[in-house]
Parts: structure tokens; sequence; C-alpha cells
């Protein structure tokens, strides 16, 4: 396989990976109950963190793109709001529940 076609091939996984975090967060807003934002959110988190992998496999291949750190940034920021969201979620669930 040509570098190219890795670099396309790792790009899809990075954009299906992106798409997923807006889609599902969109989902969240519209969840039903709270462990449904919960479970909606942990689906955020682990695309967001997957962006971060996809994006670190692209830098360790030589991939130069000044936008790559930018979105590598925001992809980790945007897993530690989910944790954090996630976390205060279930303790909410667990008063309510309590």
């Amino acid at each position: 396989m040509a570098a190219d076609d890795i670099k396309y091939t790792i790009g899809k996984q990075l954009l299906r990976a992106a798409t997923s975090v807006g889609a599902n967060y969109r989902a969240a807003c519209r969840a039903r109950s709270t462990a449904e934002f919960i479970a909606k959110l942990g689906i955020c988190e682990e695309e967001a963190d997957e962006c971060t992998f996809w994006i670190e496999i692209l830098t360790e291949a030589g991939y130069e793109n000044p936008k790559l750190k930018a979105f590598w940034k925001e992809a980790d920021e945007l897993t530690s709001i989910f944790v954090s969201t996630i976390k205060s979620s279930r303790a909410k669930l667990k008063v309510k529940k309590g």
C-alpha cells in the first residue's frame, strides 16, 4: 500500500470518528433519560479519543499539516469535557436514585 493510500485511509477513519462525535452529541442532547444521556456521551468520549489516536498516527507517519495540532488539541479537550460531564451526570443519577 502506497503512503498516499495509507494517509487517505487513516484520513477517512478520522473523518468517521469526528463526525460520529457530532452525531452522538446531538443524540445525547435529545436523550430521554439521564442513563441514555450518559450512554451517548460515552460514545462521544470514545470517538473523540479515537480522533486523537488517528491524528497521532498521521503525525508519527510524517504527515505534515499545520491544522493537525489544533485538531488534536480540540479532540483532546472534547474528550476531557465528555469525561467530566459523564462523571458529574453519574453522580447526579446516584443522588436521584439514592
